[in-house]
Formats: structure tokens, sequence, C-alpha cells
């Protein structure tokens, strides 16, 4: 890809649905969720330059623009025509910019819990960003307990099921790339996407979990009303990180409305 080096994975048969992962994640995400899908589906999978294994070219910032154009090229490498896309957070952003950005033709798509709607970049972030210089000289183990902090505010279940999030952004490499995430989010980077809202013209399908601490409920429900024909579901008792919290009803939801 043009951004860097992606890396990729497809399992199943049958009509293609691309997953995209959010922020601070990775394809890791949707481990419970993709085996379901690929009874019915070709699902591929992929991690967004900077996250998981995928490499950003030197000089490039890992912005929501990136992660669309780079959404884009994926779906044209892979020769897909018309597959349903699924975005979660950020990944919600990097949906909806390469269909109404980008002019990617898509059968429908599922936004979960996604980073479309503006303001979406959490307090947290947005005091990280004023104060990069302050967080940048943290002692490691200070700024690693704060993101573990943020991270159990993503999840209603077990607070072990942030762990594998947290390992990536230890020491002082694992600080640098999440400083380096966090100041490079920029809103206006997925308004191209968002002021096109009203156009979408395929089945959309809005998720969300009924205790996201990061986009209240709320967001959601005035997300899926921006978007014609949209159907909103909340899941009770999840957080931000849905795929996490309720792996077993996003499957089931997904497949039906893939189905």
């Amino acid at each position: 890809m043009s951004g860097g080096e992606v890396v990729t994975g497809t399992l199943g048969s049958g009509p293609p649905v691309v997953l995209t992962h959010g922020t601070p994640s990775w394809s890791y995400l949707w481990r419970d969720v993709a085996p379901e899908l690929a009874r019915t589906h070709t699902v591929y999978l992929w991690d967004q330059l900077g996250y998981g294994d995928s490499r950003i070219r030197p000089g490039l910032s890992p912005s929501f623009k990136l992660h669309g154009e780079t959404l884009a090229e994926l779906i044209a490498h892979w020769g897909l025509e018309r597959p349903a896309l699924v975005g979660h957070d950020s990944g919600g952003a990097a949906v909806m910019l390469a269909h109404l950005h980008h002019g990617v033709a898509v059968d429908r798509i599922a936004l979960v819990d996604a980073a479309v709607l503006s303001p979406f970049v959490t307090p947290v972030s947005r005091h990280l960003r004023r104060y990069r210089e302050a967080y940048s000289t943290m002692p490691v183990h200070v700024f690693t307990e704060l993101i573990a902090a943020h991270l159990r505010s993503a999840v209603s279940g077990p607070a072990d099921l942030i762990e594998p999030y947290l390992d990536r952004y230890r020491g002082e490499e694992g600080r640098e790339s999440w400083i380096d995430h966090v100041v490079h989010f920029d809103e206006a980077d997925v308004a191209p996407a968002e002021s096109k809202l009203d156009s979408v013209d395929v089945p959309a399908l809005v998720l969300w979990g009924e205790q996201d601490r990061w986009l209240p409920v709320e967001t959601g429900r005035r997300l899926a009303a921006s978007i014609p024909g949209a159907t909103f579901e909340a899941i009770a008792g999840a957080g931000h990180f849905l795929p996490e919290d309720a792996p077993g009803e996003v499957a089931a939801r997904l497949r039906e409305f893939l189905a």
C-alpha cells in the first residue's frame, strides 16, 4: 500500500465482508467475531497502519485520513466489488471515508461504537494532545498506569480483557506510539464523510454498547439518525469495546444484518 506495509488476513468463503478495527486496537479485536461471520462470508481483516503488525511509511502519520485511503486501496487490491464494510471506533471513520470520500462501492455498512460524528476524540486524548511534552517525559510506569485506567473504561467485562492491548503500549517505545497516535487525531479529517452521511443509500446498521464511556450511546442514536434508513441497536451491559464485551451478540447481529 502507498502508506506502508499492511498486514492482512482472510477466512471463510462467501460474499465479502471487511472488518476494520479502531484505536487503540488491531485486528485481534475481531478474533471471536470473525470466525462466526466466516461461516457464511469471506472475512477480510487488516491492521491499520501504525497498529498491530502493520508498518507505516516513515514520514507519514497514523491519521484518520490515511486509514480511509488505505482501506480504499486494500479493497481495490483485493479486487472486491461491493463488499460489506464493518468498522469499530475510528475504523468506522475509515469505512465512511472509503465509501463516501473515495467512492468505494459497498453492499452494506455496519458501524460499531464508531467515531464518525464530531466531536469524538475523548477528553483523555484531548488532554494528552494539549500537554504532549509533559506526557512524553512522564515516567514510563506512571504513563502505563494512566493508559491502563483509560483502557479499563472501554470495557464493562473483566479488567484482564484490556491486557493484550496494554501490552502493545508498554515501555518507552509503547509510550511514544500511543502519543503519536493520539496527537494525529484530527476530527477535520472525517468531515468529508460526515458531511455526506445523508447520501448513504445502502443498508446500514449502527451497533452500540449501552455502557460505552468513550462515545455515549446517544452518539450512536444520532449517528443512526444521520444515515437514511439506518437501524440502531444497543447491546445492554457492553462498553466501547463491544466485540470484547459481547462478541457473541455482535456476531449474531452482524450475521443477521449481512444475510
